[in-house]
């Protein structure tokens, strides 16, 4: 068992740029494609992780010191420092039980396909670590490792029917045939949809505004790159930068929008293929059902309305931050709220005006779920040592992944009042959700059979 674990964490170590790759080379032979191909689908895979892990961490790396030199400028003092997803994952690693969550997905993943209750082969086994930092998160505040296990494997299954759910909406955003996404940011979608079935009766916002028709209204301040420019010096601005450093966040920001869906085409790229050949292998030996392949979000990072609304969001996410009382968050490292803006994504079609408009409502939730997370977290870096926390401060992350579950069930294992309650709510949506997207995915399969 140890000589296995020590070959997994070896393969684990190297990333989901290698890891996700290897495991698609090796789907695509299964399924029939000659090595060539599947060697470069495979590739160029790992080149789209990569790509967008760049551009990715160099829109954070500029955004991110503009934020906090914005908090600087109030005076206030906010202790819980934001680390982002890295050190999370590190922590949750360190966990010694965290190798078992691996075998875990996978059973659990093999045994719905084989009874008919998802049609998603996971492949982003790499984002078991998410699973793992749930587990870690409920012992945090029960002390239950069987209980702990047992959250993560009520993720990992709502995980997959998510994906089912979401692929038809997920393929219409993207282009991208038989791929949906298993990462646990899309469990946010059960608390968006109330919010966005709401915005339903609210005039005007039943029109579809997306970037495509921005850029039929406003013309070129539409465009990626002067989009990006406007909302890059907007933020130095408000951060109070030199104007030299203020152009030169402009010209970053108008940098990462150009470069977003230049990367993303490589995911179409390398997916495509992939795609076809496990469809047409499926169908051979499993007639009258669909399959699909289950990845990382970044393949839906070509959509413009991610970036744009999680940019334009950050000046009220730090003021927020600065104002609600209880809040000892900073955000940071995780200040682009992927973990909302995503999902957001998907729930509303693309939508950008409802976008922004979910992302602001919600932005409280994020602050105050890693505001409780913080003291945990903090422990358990200051008890493994993987991660140091400067004295005096505490670690957290403000973008946490699906805040509201992981809030919820972990006070439910604690046995709390609070948390029973906030979990049957959040079940409750879950099935709303789920129903809902359920008649939204027929109704588009019907429209791309028509197309």
């Amino acid at each position: 068992m140890a000589a296995l674990e020590s070959v997994v964490n070896f393969i684990l170590g190297m990333g989901a740029p290698v890891f996700v790759p290897l495991i698609m080379i090796i789907v695509g032979l299964i399924a029939g494609m000659k090595f060539r191909d599947a060697f470069s689908a495979g590739l160029t895979l790992g080149l789209a992780f990569v790509g967008m892990n760049v551009v990715v961490g160099f829109m954070m790396d500029a955004v991110g010191p503009a934020a906090q030199k914005l908090v600087e400028n109030t005076g206030v003092q906010l202790t819980a420092i934001d680390g982002g997803w890295p050190p999370m994952s590190t922590l949750a690693w360190a966990w010694p039980y965290a190798f078992f969550m691996f075998p875990i997905q996978i059973v659990l993943n093999l045994i719905m396909l084989a009874f008919k209750q998802t049609d998603t082969l996971n492949v982003d086994l790499w984002n078991v670590w998410g699973k793992i930092f749930t587990a870690v998160l409920v012992i945090g505040v029960s002390g239950n490792v069987t209980l702990a296990f047992l959250v993560a494997s009520i993720q990992v299954i709502l995980e997959l029917k998510l994906a089912d759910v979401n692929q038809k909406q997920i393929e219409q955003l993207t282009q991208i045939p038989g791929v949906t996404c298993t990462h646990g940011m899309m469990m946010f979608s059960a608390v968006l949809h109330p919010l966005n079935r709401m915005l339903d009766f609210i005039p005007g916002m039943n029109k579809k505004v997306d970037a495509d028709y921005l850029k039929d209204k406003i013309g070129i301040f539409a465009e990626n790159h002067v989009m990006g420019f406007i909302i890059g010096i907007l933020i130095a601005v408000a951060a109070r930068y030199s104007f030299s450093d203020t152009l030169t966040l402009g010209v970053q920001a108008a940098a990462a929008l150009t470069l977003f869906p230049m990367v993303a085409k490589l995911f179409m790229q390398a997916l495509a293929p992939l795609s076809d050949a496990v469809s047409e292998f499926m169908k051979k030996r499993f007639e009258g059902r669909e399959f699909y392949i289950g990845l990382d979000w970044p393949f839906m990072a070509g959509r413009n309305e991610v970036w744009v609304s999680a940019i334009i969001v950050v000046p009220v996410i730090l003021l927020l931050a600065i104002v609600l009382p209880g809040n000892n968050m900073l955000p940071f490292a995780g200040i682009i709220n992927l973990s909302v803006v995503v999902p957001a994504l998907v729930v509303t079609g693309g939508n950008l005006l409802r976008m922004i408009i979910l992302s602001l409502l919600t932005t409280p939730v994020f602050l105050y779920a890693s505001t409780f997370f913080a003291p945990t977290i903090t422990d358990l870096a200051k008890t493994t040592g993987v991660v140091d926390v400067p004295k005096g401060q505490m670690l957290s992350w403000f973008s946490v992944e699906s805040p509201v579950f992981r809030y919820s069930f972990a006070h439910a294992s604690n046995f709390e009042a609070i948390g029973a309650i906030l979990a049957i709510a959040w079940v409750a949506m879950f099935v709303w959700y789920y129903r809902w997207m359920k008649k939204r995915s027929e109704q588009i399969a019907k429209e791309m059979d028509a197309a």
